[in-house]
């Protein structure tokens, strides 16, 4: 009777923390738009997830330096084309730094110009001091971050992105259903 009343109460205290650990770290909807989901765009123009309310978003974290990012774009260009028509807006989020003193500098004319070379025909918008990507949980590049119809962040982030794989079909069940 003892070791099965220990068992009980290692098992009580585990689910306890279990509770404790994902109600306190888990980055929440309000806690993604709390941490100012808004974005400059190479343009100048503020976007903002208010903006899109109505319409599923697909924000691709990535940086122009990371050779994985190069292989993303050209998913989330043909993301762009299967879903745009359909109520989805993609976005490819660079955080490349916008400090000229830093090593992961790229200036706006810089991205123009990665994103010609890449054929990347969506808005490229800047997180470059990561306050965005940070706050919705993203820890690694490149990353995929979706959002319903209403706003809030849709599932987990989605990285270790297989370079060679297909991104239109591993992300399609989840858009589809969101919309």
């Amino acid at each position: 009777m003892f070791s099965r009343l220990n068992f009980i109460k290692r098992s009580v205290t585990v689910a306890l923390l279990a509770t404790l650990f994902s109600t306190t770290f888990a980055v929440s909807p309000a806690a993604a738009q709390s941490a100012g989901f808004a974005f400059r765009n190479l343009d100048g123009r503020r976007v903002a997830a208010g903006d899109f309310r109505g319409k599923v978003v697909v924000l691709a974290f990535g940086a122009s330096w990371l050779p994985l990012s190069r292989a993303q774009v050209q998913g989330v260009q043909q993301l762009a084309n299967e879903f745009g028509g359909r109520g989805v807006e993609v976005f490819w989020v660079s955080t490349d730094s916008e400090q000229a003193k830093s090593k992961n500098f790229a200036s706006d004319e810089q991205l123009r110009s990665f994103a010609t070379k890449n054929n990347l025909r969506i808005n490229i918008l800047r997180d470059p001091d990561g306050a965005v990507s940070k706050g919705l949980g993203v820890d690694q590049l490149p990353t995929i971050v979706i959002f319903d119809k209403q706003g809030n962040v849709s599932g987990a982030p989605i990285g270790g992105l297989d370079p060679q794989g297909n991104l239109v079909e591993k992300l399609k069940p989840r858009i589809e259903g969101l919309l």
